[in-house]
């Protein structure tokens, strides 16, 4: 449990279930469900999309248990994770919010209309991963990279920083890998990077469903931020709404505020495509596992196994807009290069707009729990 607590540079208060608001009134089946999906990825074992820490040897058997039983009836799988599991409280030794200690936004699939080649109404490509992009594990030190996550590997075989968003959109990539389609601006495509995901709409009816397939390893800047921190859009009106609204009338040309806006977070995002054969299958998140919504959260992948159960408790506007509680039992199964540290969750949305306004409206303080194998507590 040291051991833990100096990796996550975290404290870690033990609690009850009984100290767990609502936690024997919360519908347990879609986390039940969502959890079997990651104990069968975890058994197998099923590579991840991107690589995070391995799970205990405990948290594997608990899910070979878990994966035996099957399906079962919320009470049941309550009792499976109270027998199994131990809830500690999350708390950031550096947080002068003790008693909220943990930040929560969230996130979802993009739905929108494309095109497969560029035309006077879709300009924005998304592009295929690059040839030359290699990814970088977790903590891996290469000369010259320090703080990067990725690299380009150039002809000669030495690794070297891939490009900005701003060079990249220069056209320095345009050999190394193609569009998979276009869409309407800058912002769009921006936001499909942000969020990993997407599913385009084509005029002829055919669907496509983007998955993340890297990025270019460069740091990740929120300019939802940067916009309030300059004073251009209060705090209280931020919305996903607000700030593409911002950057269209800003203007997205080369040289244009909205544009420049953009290329301050030199992070970009590169995807595979795949038709939708299932209008009702969810994304595939970086533990190599179909998406619950709210039911599936990303994690910092170089802190928490993928896998391990969270009960998250706040206050938040996530139906009709209205501040109600949030008391979920989710799965860690994702991850994302904006979240960052051991109590910092993203909570998954769903597809499309309405999943989309709601997310976009999260950015709450509240409690997170992890829940830990028994044979890990102390």
């Amino acid at each position: 449990m040291e051991d833990l607590k100096n990796a996550l540079g975290a404290g870690l208060e033990r609690l009850r279930f009984e100290d767990l608001a609502q936690f024997h009134n919360d519908d347990l089946q879609e986390s039940w469900n969502a959890f079997l999906k990651s104990c069968r990825a975890i058994v197998e074992p099923v590579p991840h999309q991107r690589r995070g820490v391995e799970p205990s040897s405990q948290h594997v058997e608990i899910c070979k248990k878990a994966l035996s039983l099957g399906h079962l009836s919320s009470s049941k799988a309550r009792a499976f994770f109270e027998s199994e599991f131990t809830p500690f409280l999350v708390v950031p030794s550096s947080s002068e919010r003790q008693s909220t200690p943990a930040f929560f936004t969230a996130y979802y699939r993009p739905e929108v209309t494309a095109s497969a080649i560029r035309t006077d109404e879709f300009t924005e490509p998304l592009f295929a991963r690059p040839r030359d992009l290699v990814t970088l594990s977790p903590g891996e030190d290469v000369a010259g990279l320090a703080g990067l996550a990725a690299a380009r590997r150039t002809s000669n075989g030495v690794l070297a920083p891939y490009p900005t968003r701003a060079q990249i959109d220069a056209g320095f990539i345009s050999d190394q890998t193609q569009p998979l389609a276009f869409v309407c601006d800058a912002i769009e495509a921006f936001m499909i990077h942000v969020q990993g995901s997407a599913r385009l709409r084509f005029p002829d009816g055919a669907k496509i469903d983007l998955t993340y397939a890297g990025r270019n390893g460069r740091p990740y800047t929120s300019i939802g931020k940067i916009l309030i921190a300059d004073g251009e859009i209060p705090l209280a009106d931020m919305s996903l709404d607000r700030l593409k609204a911002w950057v269209r009338q800003s203007g997205q040309k080369p040289g244009e505020g909205g544009r420049a806006l953009l290329h301050r977070n030199e992070s970009f995002v590169f995807f595979s495509a795949s038709p939708v054969a299932d209008d009702s299958l969810e994304p595939v998140a970086a533990a190599n596992v179909p998406l619950t919504p709210l039911r599936s959260i990303a994690v910092d992948r170089s802190l928490w196994p993928y896998g391990l159960p969270f009960w998250i408790e706040a206050d938040l506007p996530w139906h009709d807009g209205a501040m109600i509680p949030f008391h979920h039992l989710m799965i860690a199964q994702d991850t994302g290069s904006a979240i960052l540290g051991p109590a910092r969750a993203d909570l998954y949305f769903g597809t499309g707009d309405e999943a989309g306004r709601l997310a976009g409206n999260i950015r709450h303080y509240g409690r997170m729990i992890v829940l830990l194998p028994k044979e890990v507590a102390p």
